[in-house]
C-alpha cells in the first residue's frame, strides 16, 4: 500500500523517473527496486523525509538507469509454449522441435530434437538449459576475458529475472540460462558486457570504451539483442 511520507505522496518524481514509495516499520534504510515490470519502488522506514529520499535516488540514478536498460533489452512479452510434441524451443539460435518419450529422467538433444518425458515441462527445459550452458559458456568466455586481459574465476548459469548476466570484481560470473536460446554472436556481446563489469560496474563512458575496443560492432549486436528479447521462452519457474 502507498502512504504518505512525511507530507509527499506516495508516488515520488525525481527527474524523469517515476518512484512508488511505500513505508514499512521493519526498515531501517531506504530499499530501492527495479520490478519485473520495469516499474521502479521504494521501501522506507518511517522517519524519512523528502529530501532524504530525493537525495538517494540521485544518488542512485546510474544504478536505476542500468537496471530498466537491463529490462529493455531483455523485453517483458514472452510467447507461449506448450510441453507437446512438435512444439519448438530455441537453442543456440535454432528452434528445435519436442518429441515426446515415455522415459527418461533427462532433458537430451538427440538427432535435432529436443526429448522430454511425458509430464515434463518448465523446470525439466530450464535444469537443461543450465546443464548444457554452462560448460559451453566456460569455453565461450575464455577467450574473450583474455582479450580484455582479464580471468573469469567462476561461472554460473541460473535464473536471473530479467538480467542476462552479473558479475563480482572477483571474476565470478552469472548468466541467465535464457542466454542460451541467442545466436552465438549475441552470447558473446552478454558476455563481453559481463566481462566489462568487472573493471567499470557501471554504464558509463569508460565502460562502453571498453566494450568497444573488445567488441567494435557491440552497438550492433545489442539491437539485435533488444529486437530478439521478446521473443525468447521465459517461464516464470522461480528462483
Amino acid at each position: 500500500m502507498l502512504v504518505t511520507v512525511k507530507g509527499f505522496p506516495g508516488v515520488l518524481r525525481v527527474g524523469d523517473l517515476e518512484i512508488a514509495v511505500s513505508i514499512s516499520d521493519r526498515r531501517k534504510s531506504v530499499r530501492l527496486t527495479v520490478e519485473r515490470d520495469a516499474s521502479v519502488t521504494a521501501v522506507a522506514p518511517p522517519q524519512v523525509s523528502r529530501d532524504e529520499l530525493v537525495k538517494m535516488v540521485e544518488a542512485k540514478r546510474a544504478w536505476l538507469y542500468s537496471k530498466l536498460a537491463e529490462h529493455r533489452d531483455f523485453g517483458e512479452a514472452r510467447p507461449a509454449r506448450e510441453y507437446v510434441a512438435g512444439e519448438g524451443f530455441p537453442y543456440l539460435g535454432r528452434s528445435y522441435r519436442l518429441r515426446i518419450v515415455e522415459s527418461g529422467s533427462e532433458v537430451r538433444l538427440i538427432r535435432g530434437r529436443l526429448e522430454l518425458n511425458r509430464g515434463g515441462g518448465a523446470q525439466e527445459l530450464v535444469r537443461w538449459y543450465c546443464r548444457v550452458g554452462e560448460p559451453w559458456l566456460k569455453r565461450r568466455i575464455a577467450p574473450w576475458a583474455s582479450r580484455m586481459g582479464l580471468e573469469v574465476t567462476g561461472l554460473r548459469v541460473q535464473p536471473l529475472g530479467y538480467r542476462w548476466g552479473s558479475c563480482s570484481r572477483e571474476g565470478r560470473i552469472n548468466i541467465h540460462w535464457a542466454t542460451m536460446q541467442l545466436p552465438p554472436t549475441l552470447i558473446d556481446y552478454v558476455l563481453v558486457h559481463e566481462v566489462a563489469h568487472m573493471l567499470q560496474p557501471h554504464h558509463n563512458n569508460d565502460f562502453w570504451r571498453l566494450v568497444e575496443r573488445t567488441m567494435p560492432d557491440y552497438q550492433e549486436r545489442r539491437e539485435r539483442l533488444r529486437r530478439l528479447g521478446p521473443d525468447l521462452w521465459l517461464p516464470d519457474v522461480g528462483g
